[in-house]
C-alpha cells in the first residue's frame, strides 16, 4: 500500500497573515543578523570644529540681526533687510574666525598646552581669514584690506589678551577691596583671628560680671538680715 502524506498545517499565526506579509516574515528570519557598521559622513575632528563654530555664528548673527533692526529704523530704512544683512555678515565672520582659530591651534600645538606666541598666532591667521570672507561678502576689491585689518585686530587683541591673563606678578594682586578707595576693609586670616579672639576675651569678661552679679543677689536673698543691717547700721540703737 502506499504511504499518503498529508501536508501539515500551518500555525492558526501563519495561516492569519498575508501572503505578502508572510513572505517579508520569510525574509526576515532568512536575512543575516548582522549589520555593516554606519559610517559617518564627516570625520570627527571636523565635527568638533563646526559644531561650535555654528554655534558661535548662530549667536552672533542673532546679535547681528537685532542691531542691524535698530539701524534701519534709526536711518529710517527697512529694518529686515539692515537686519538679514547684518545678521549675515555676523555669522560668516564670527564662524570663520572661530573654525580657522581652532584649525591654527591644532596646526600650532605642539604639547599638551598651548603657548601664548602660538595664541597669538593662530589669532591673527583666523582674523584675516575671517576678514577674507567679510571682503568677499562686500565685494573682491575690500579682501586685501580686510585680511590686512582683521589680522592686526585679531593679533592684537589676543595680545592684549595674553598680556591680562599671563601676566606674571611675584606679589599677589591687591584688588579693589585693598585699594584705599574700598569701603570695605580688607583682613588677612591672622588679623580675623586676632579680632575674634579679642571679642571672645570681651564676652568672657562680661560672662563673668554676669556671674557676680548673680552670685550678689543670691546671697542677698539668702540673708536679708545682713544685708539691712549692712544699709542701716544706726538702726538698731
Amino acid at each position: 500500500m502506499k504511504r499518503i502524506e498529508t501536508p501539515k498545517a500551518e500555525s492558526s499565526e501563519d495561516a492569519a497573515m498575508h501572503p505578502g506579509q508572510q513572505t517579508d516574515l520569510l525574509a526576515a528570519r532568512t536575512a543575516p543578523s548582522d549589520r555593516r557598521p554606519r559610517r559617518d559622513v564627516l570625520p570627527p575632528e571636523i565635527v568638533e570644529i563646526m559644531v561650535p563654530s555654528l554655534k558661535v555664528g548662530a549667536a552672533a548673527g542673532l546679535l547681528g540681526a537685532f542691531t542691524g533692526a535698530a539701524a534701519g529704523i534709526i536711518r529710517s530704512a527697512p529694518p529686515v533687510l539692515f537686519s538679514l544683512a547684518m545678521g549675515g555678515q555676523w555669522f560668516a565672520l564670527s564662524s570663520s574666525y572661530y573654525a580657522s582659530r581652532q584649525v591654527a591651534l591644532n596646526a600650532l600645538r605642539k604639547g599638551e598646552d598651548i603657548t601664548p606666541t602660538e595664541k597669538v598666532k593662530a589669532s591673527a591667521v583666523a582674523g584675516g581669514f575671517a576678514g577674507m570672507v567679510g571682503g568677499a561678502i562686500r565685494g573682491p576689491k575690500n579682501i586685501v584690506p580686510g585680511v590686512i585689518m582683521f589680522s592686526l585686530f585679531g593679533g592684537a587683541g589676543q595680545m592684549i589678551a595674553n598680556a591680562i591673563t599671563w601676566r606674571p606678578s611675584s606679589e599677589p594682586s591687591k584688588g579693589f577691596l585693598r585699594s584705599k578707595w574700598s569701603p570695605v576693609t580688607y583682613l588677612s586670616d591672622q588679623e580675623y583671628e586676632k579680632i575674634l579672639r579679642e571679642k571672645l576675651l570681651r564676652v568672657d569678661a562680661e560672662i563673668a560680671v554676669v556671674d557676680d552679679t548673680i552670685r550678689e543677689i543670691r546671697e542677698a536673698q539668702s540673708h536679708p538680715s545682713e544685708q539691712l543691717d549692712k544699709k542701716d547700721p544706726g538702726s538698731s540703737k
